[in-house]
């Protein structure tokens, strides 16, 4: 009789018309992940595929996903949607800092754990529990200080921006802004191509046609360097290592430290893209109970032409082409 009852139990749960118990099938933890545009640049796409494989079914994670288009808006609507549906965690990448203030309420009266990666989010403490970033603004001193050490006789400076009040574009920008006025330099001009290599083409190409004096471009992602040195090439202006025009660009992506390691650029900051791994430890601990950090930094370096070397280009996971 017991063999029976217990065939029976089996039949009715393979057949779905009993639930299995906790201890025969792990509970998901519910998300809500808002990404920015997987098509932004190559940094974006290492990330999308990062959090992607970090928080997956196999790893106990039930993920909804929405992605920006590049606006603010959308992500916006996509958090009230989530928190609609009950998720527990929301984990965003802000196209912007500001303007969550809706969202954040809406989390709170819900119960909904908010965590920012890649980007700071400006919302309160008992909402937002954790944050895995970047540093953009020590991305961006690296680089201005890259830059004044080369000691250069003068300083005429394309800069081209990313999208307007990103944290990246922010924070890159003001590291350049305030260096450049401190010390002199001239920015001959300052103009967004956000993130994208045919504007910053454009850019660069505007001011070609201006024939406006320049010697350094401080390209605030790859592939805005990329469309920068495009111009360049389409007007027989030299450029990188034993060039006219210094290249400074942003995220490292490994097709661009194949340009630095080649002297084509002159240097790279990296933007770490894979966060996923650090925010499904953050979920674990939080629903373990374990105190997690409120601001976690990961861990990015710079690259330059003189020190680069093959190794680091083979070592580089992420960003196969442009």
């Amino acid at each position: 009789m017991k063999f029976k009852l217990v065939f029976l139990l089996a039949a009715l749960v393979a057949f779905g018309l009993v639930g299995t118990s906790p201890t025969m099938a792990q509970d998901l933890i519910k998300i809500g992940l808002i990404n920015a545009d997987p098509n932004e640049s190559g940094y974006r796409k290492a990330n999308v595929e990062s959090m992607t494989s970090a928080l997956s079914k196999e790893n106990g994670f039930d993920v909804s996903v929405a992605y920006s288009e590049r606006k603010v808006e959308n992500q916006i609507a996509a958090a009230q949607q989530f928190i609609n549906e009950g998720v527990k965690y929301l984990v965003i990448s802000p196209e912007v800092s500001t303007g969550w203030d809706s969202v954040a309420q809406s989390a709170k009266e819900a119960g909904v754990k908010v965590i920012a990666f890649d980007r700071v989010i400006e919302m309160p403490d008992d909402v937002l529990v954790a944050s895995t970033v970047s540093d953009m603004r020590a991305e961006g001193d690296k680089a201005v200080k890259w830059l004044e050490d080369k000691k250069l006789p003068v300083y005429n400076i394309i800069h081209i921006q990313g999208q307007m009040g990103t944290d990246a574009q922010v924070k890159r920008s003001a590291a350049l802004t305030e260096a450049a006025k401190a010390k002199g330099w001239n920015l001959v001009a300052q103009q967004t191509a956000s993130w994208s290599e045919e504007d910053a083409k454009q850019v660069v190409q505007a001011v070609i046609d201006a024939k406006k004096e320049f010697n350094v471009i401080y390209a605030e992602n790859d592939n805005m360097a990329a469309g920068a040195v495009a111009a360049l090439d389409a007007n027989g202006i030299t450029h990188g290592k034993t060039g006219e025009v210094i290249i400074i660009g942003f995220d490292a992506n490994q097709w661009a430290l194949k340009e630095v390691l080649a002297g084509n650029w002159n240097l790279d900051v990296e933007c770490n893209p894979l966060h996923g791994p650090l925010v499904a430890q953050i979920i674990k601990d939080l629903e373990a109970g374990k105190k997690v950090d409120k601001v976690r930094y990961i861990e990015e370096q710079a690259f330059d032409t003189d020190t680069i070397t093959q190794a680091v280009v083979d070592g580089r996971t992420y960003g196969f082409e442009n």
